[in-house]
């Protein structure tokens, strides 16, 4: 026979999983589903204006011919030929690397250093422009692990920028590299 602990137990594990079970309902009142209207979508729209649709006429074929001799026009008393010339136009390559007329990455900057430390290389630029050198510090936010670079620039001439060269090493004691400008990706 079981033990009086064991039947007590065994009730209240009985009294505990009904509640949990049956309860839960009890106290949630009537229930209320709620069922959206779905509107059917026709496979083919109804048009109420079906008469007044217009056929597009067929193209029609025009028998011309070209004139054997070349065309001619007249301004002003003076024939003018108009026959286009056929001739294949060579075109020479510009050499790689020399900058082009109108090419927008042809500028000059004298990057000056790289730094690991963000702050030192912030301080270079503020001592170089309170100096009045366009100075910047490239890129403008570092992310983890990247290096900034400090230049000084950009400008058009090359020659311009190698004469401050001189200057930038005496007032900074850093070794300027003169490099090309991209501004798309600096």
């Amino acid at each position: 026979m079981a033990s009086k602990f064991q039947s007590r137990l065994v009730g209240t594990i009985v009294l505990v999983a009904i509640g949990v079970i049956f309860l839960p309902d009890f106290f949630d009142g009537k229930k209320q589903h709620f069922q959206e209207q779905f509107a059917s979508i026709p496979l083919q729209p109804q048009t109420g204006n079906e008469g007044s649709v217009t056929a597009i006429p067929e193209p029609v074929d025009a028998e011309t011919e070209l004139p054997p001799m070349a065309v001619t026009e007249q301004i002003a008393g003076e024939p003018v030929l108009t026959e286009s010339v056929s001739e294949p136009v060579n075109v020479k390559p510009p050499p790689v690397g020399e900058p082009q007329p109108g090419n927008t990455d042809s500028g000059w900057v004298i990057q000056l250093g790289v730094f690991r430390n963000f702050e030192n290389a912030h301080q270079l630029v503020e001592k170089l422009r309170s100096k009045g050198y366009q100075a910047h510090v490239l890129p403008k936010q570092l992310k983890p692990g990247d290096l900034a670079r400090v230049v000084v620039g950009p400008e058009i001439d090359k020659d311009k920028l190698s004469e401050k060269a001189d200057d930038l090493r005496k007032l900074t004691g850093l070794n300027g590299q003169l490099l090309r400008f991209n501004p798309l990706n600096p």
